[in-house]
C-alpha cells in the first residue's frame, strides 16, 4: 500500500497484455457494501494494492497497514491514473477526498482474491492452465522448479511462481515474494493464459494462505513436503504454523493432494485433508522409515554424486522408474519424486514421463540457489543454498558430507527481524554437520548484525565447545576467508542467500550475489570456475 517508489532492482508486476474491461458498478454490486461518488459508467482494467505499481485505468485497493491506512495514498493513486478506490469504511472518507469513486467492502484484503478472480476471469470455473501448488517448510521451491522442468521435458508449455523466479512460457523474471499478492497472482495467471501456458507450478507459503494471497484459485494438485521449525515470528507456535498450511488441502482450494511422509507432520496432513490424497515416502530420511515404505509411492536412493543423485520411484502396483536429479541429497530426490507423482495425479501419462527421462538420462531442471555448485572441476567444491532453517542445514550438510572426500566448511548468517527462536538451533545444526564453521551476516534488516552473529556462535558453542569457529563480517569478506580454509577435495556450503541478488540492510536492498561473490573468491584464489548459468546483474 506504500506510496514509496520500489527499489530499482525490484522486478515488475506483470499484467495481461490485453487488459480486461470490467464495470465498477458490477464490482460494487458483487462485493461492495456501499459506495461514495459516481460508480456508474466507470470501466476497470485491473486491481492493485500498491500505488508504485498502479497503471492508468486500474482500481487502487487500500487496506489498513500496521502504521497507516492505505487510503492515505489515494491521492497519489489518482495522480497515477487510478479510476476508483476500493477500501473499508475507515478508509472511505479519506479516499473520497480525491474525487474518485469509492467502493466500500468489509475486508479489502479478505475479498481481494475473489475480486481478482472476477476481474481477470481466473476463478475455479474459468478456462485456465493446470495449477500445481506446493507447501511445506523446506523444498517448496525445489519441487516447483523440478515439476516445471519435467513438464517442459515432456513438451508442456509451462509457467512457474516460486521464491526465486516467475516463468511465463520461457520468459524468466526474478520474484518479489514467495507467493505474490492475490491481485498480482491473478493478473500473472491471466498473462500466462494469454501466452499459451498449459501448466503452472506454484510455491504456496503459509503466509500466502494466512494473508489471502491464493484466494480465488483452485489448484488441480496440491502437495505437502515437510514441516520444521521456522516462521515463528509470524505464528505463535508450531501448532499454529502447521494449522496455517492445512487450508490448502480442502475442497475449496484444491482438487487432489500428494503428501510426503518424510516428516512427522505428513500423516497429520493426510488425516486432516478433505480431498483425495496420494502419499509418498523416502525411507532413508523419513523419521518413520516403515511408514514411508508403506506409502503409495516410495523413493529409494541409489547413488549420490557431486553432479546429482540417482534414485528410483516405485508404486505399490509395481511401476518403477530410475533417474537422476541434478543436485545432491536424498531430500532432493524426494522432491523430484513428489513432482513426478503430482504430474501423474494431474493425469499425465506414466509412459510419457518414463520415456522422456530415459531419453534425457536425467531430470533437466535448473534449481537456482538450491545446493547450487558454483565451483569448477578441480579445487574445493562450493555450494550456494537458500536453506535457512535448522532442518535444511542438517539435510544439506549431510548431503555435502557424503559427496566430499575432505573437510566440510559451513558458512552462514541469519535473518534480522525474523524468527530469532531458531538461531541457537541454526548454530547447532551448522557446527554439528561441519568440520569448520564460519559465521557471517545475511539480511540484518534493522537488527544489529553483531548481535545476530553472537547468538549463532553461542548456539554452536553450546553444541560443540571445542569446534573451530570463525566470525567474519561482511559476507564479502567471509567467503574470501572461507576459501583460504579449504583446498582440493574440501567443500564449502554457503547457506541462506541462495539465488537472491540483494541484502536487506536497514530497509535498503543492497545489490549482492553470493553465487558471484563465491566465484570471484575462487578465481582470485587461483581455482577454475565455470561460466555461470544465471544472469549476473550484481555489481559492488
Amino acid at each position: 500500500m506504500s506510496s514509496d517508489s520500489p527499489a530499482p532492482n525490484l522486478p515488475p508486476v506483470l499484467r495481461p497484455e490485453n487488459p480486461p474491461q470490467r464495470s465498477l458498478r458490477d464490482l460494487a454490486d458483487r462485493f461492495g457494501t456501499d459506495t461514495r461518488g459516481e460508480v456508474d459508467g466507470v470501466t476497470l482494467t485491473g486491481l492493485t494494492l500498491a500505488t508504485a505499481d498502479l497503471r492508468a485505468g486500474e482500481a487502487f485497493v487500500a487496506i489498513r497497514g500496521v502504521n497507516r491506512h492505505g487510503a492515505e495514498f489515494s491521492a497519489q493513486a489518482a495522480d497515477q491514473g487510478a479510476v476508483a478506490v476500493i477500501t473499508d469504511a475507515d478508509g472511505a472518507d479519506i479516499a473520497a477526498r480525491t474525487g474518485l469513486p469509492v467502493v466500500i467492502v468489509d475486508d479489502p484484503r479478505g475479498v481481494l482474491g475473489a475480486m481478482s478472480a472476477w476481474m481477470y476471469a481466473t476463478g475455479a470455473d474459468d478456462d485456465l492452465p493446470l495449477l500445481f501448488g506446493t507447501t511445506g517448510t523446506n523444498g517448496k521451491t525445489s519441487v516447483s522448479h523440478l515439476l516445471e522442468g519435467i513438464l517442459s521435458q515432456i513438451g508442456v508449455v509451462t509457467g512457474l511462481s516460486s521464491t526465486a523466479e516467475r516463468h511465463i512460457a520461457g520468459q524468466v523474471i526474478v520474484s518479489r515474494l514467495t507467493t505474490p499478492e492475490a491481485s498480482e497472482f491473478h493478473a500473472l495467471l491471466a498473462l500466462m493464459r494469454e501466452r499459451g501456458v498449459e501448466a503452472v507450478a506454484v510455491e504456496v507459503s503459509a503466509q500466502a494462505l494466512s494473508r489471502h494471497r491464493v484466494d480465488g484459485l483452485m489448484f488441480d494438485v496440491a502437495s505437502f513436503t515437510n514441516l520444521s521449525h521456522d516462521h515463528l515470528d509470524d505464528y505463535a507456535d508450531m501448532a499454529e504454523y502447521f494449522e496455517a498450511k492445512l487450508p490448502l488441502f480442502q475442497p475449496d482450494r484444491s482438487r487432489r493432494a500428494v503428501i510426503s511422509l518424510d516428516s512427522t507432520y505428513g500423516v497429520r496432513v493426510v488425516e486432516s485433508a478433505g480431498i483425495p490424497v496420494t502419499t509418498i515416502g523416502t525411507p532413508l530420511i523419513a523419521p518413520d522409515p516403515e511408514a514411508a515404505r508403506a506409502a503409495d509411492w516410495v523413493v529409494d536412493i541409489i547413488q549420490e554424486r557431486q553432479s546429482g543423485t540417482t534414485f528410483s520411484l516405485t508404486a505399490k502396483d509395481g511401476r518403477t522408474l530410475t533417474t537422476v536429479v541434478p543436485v545432491i541429497g536424498p531430500h532432493m530426490a524426494a522432491n523430484a519424486g513428489l513432482a513426478i507423482v503430482m504430474m501423474l495425479e494431474a493425469g499425465y501419462d506414466w509412459n510419457r514421463i518414463v520415456t522422456t527421462l530415459e531419453r534425457d538420462g536425467q531430470i533437466t531442471a535448473y534449481l537456482p540457489g538450491r545446493t547450487e555448485l558454483v565451483s569448477g572441476e578441480s579445487g574445493p567444491a562450493v555450494y550456494v543454498d537458500f536453506g535457512h532453517s535448522p532442518d535444511a542445514f542438517e539435510k544439506t550438510l549431510g548431503a555435502v558430507r557424503r559427496v566430499t572426500p575432505g573437510r566440510v566448511v559451513m558458512l552462514f548468517g541469519a535473518d534480522g527481524d525474523r524468527d530469532a527462536t531458531k538461531r541457537h538451533d541454526m548454530g547447532r545444526a551448522g557446527v554439528e554437520g561441519s568440520d569448520i564453521l564460519v559465521i557471517t551476516d545475511h539480511h540484518p534488516r534493522f537488527e544489529e548484525p553483531g548481535g545476530i552473529r553472537a547468538t549463532l556462535i553461542e548456539g554452536a558453542r553450546m553444541a560443540r565447545p571445542d569446534a573451530e569457529i570463525h566470525e567474519f563480517s561482511p559476507p564479502e569478506t567471509a567467503i574470501v576467508e572461507a576459501i583460504k580454509l579449504v583446498g582440493d577435495g574440501d567443500a564449502i556450503l554457503w547457506a541462506g542467500p541462495g539465488h537472491q541478488d540483494y541484502r536487506d540492510i536497514r530497509g535498503q536492498r543492497t545489490p549482492y550475489s553470493a553465487r558471484e561473490l563465491a566465484r570471484r573468491a575462487l578465481r582470485d584464489a587461483g581455482w577454475p570456475v565455470p561460466e555461470p548459468r544465471w544472469p549476473v546483474p550484481y555489481t559492488d
